[in-house]
């Protein structure tokens, strides 16, 4: 019988505070039943496995991530929007490393997958601040693509004490947006022409 008062979701959002502190890898089914104050075989009245909790995650660090940008790019176009939105998930991914990685590390298993209709609206949040640079339909993938490894590069970078120059990261992460700025401009104005 499952704990009184204990759900899905309350073991799901344990588990991402729990990921977050030791890491997505190595989160167990012992080591969460253990925060919990219950048994672990307990925990498979609310998932099914390991693999169905990492999966949650996800879930939850995708909707997260979704939510915060949806919230911060109200409003904002060009630049201003481009800034934001980098801000926006270099922040999550410093404040939450272990959703992050789960967020970007975990299969969608179908085409009703919770996973993939966050990640759907992710990305369609990307796809929104970029329109103020007028990128055409047929080049949008590219540039979401292009905007999406560059942002979670920086930020793996960042996570793993990548950057062991002198240099400030945050002026590397402004030097950044300015290219990636310019990079977007001249995309819409060569292909203007």
């Amino acid at each position: 019988m499952p704990r009184a008062g204990l759900s899905r979701p309350d073991v799901i959002a344990a588990a991402a505070e729990l990921a977050d502190e030791v890491g997505f890898q190595e989160l167990t089914m012992g080591l969460l039943a253990q925060r919990l104050g219950i048994r672990t075989p307990s925990l498979y009245k609310h998932v099914t496995d390991l693999a169905d909790l990492r999966h949650g995650v996800a879930v939850v660090a995708m909707n997260e991530v979704g939510e915060e940008l949806r919230d911060a790019l109200q409003g904002r176009s060009g630049r201003e929007a481009l800034t934001v939105m980098a801000t926006t998930i270099r922040s999550y991914a410093s404040a939450h490393p272990a959703r992050y990685a789960a967020a970007n590390g975990t299969r969608v298993t179908g085409p009703d997958d919770p996973l993939l209709i966050a990640g759907i609206r992710v990305v369609d949040s990307i796809a929104a601040a970029l329109r103020g640079y007028g990128i055409a339909d047929s080049e949008m993938v590219h540039a979401i693509r292009t905007i999406r490894s560059t942002i979670h590069g920086f930020a793996l970078l960042q996570q793993t004490e990548g950057f062991q120059y002198r240099e400030d990261p945050d002026d590397t992460f402004t030097w950044m947006i300015d290219f990636l700025d310019q990079g977007l401009r001249a995309v819409t104005s060569h292909s203007a022409l």
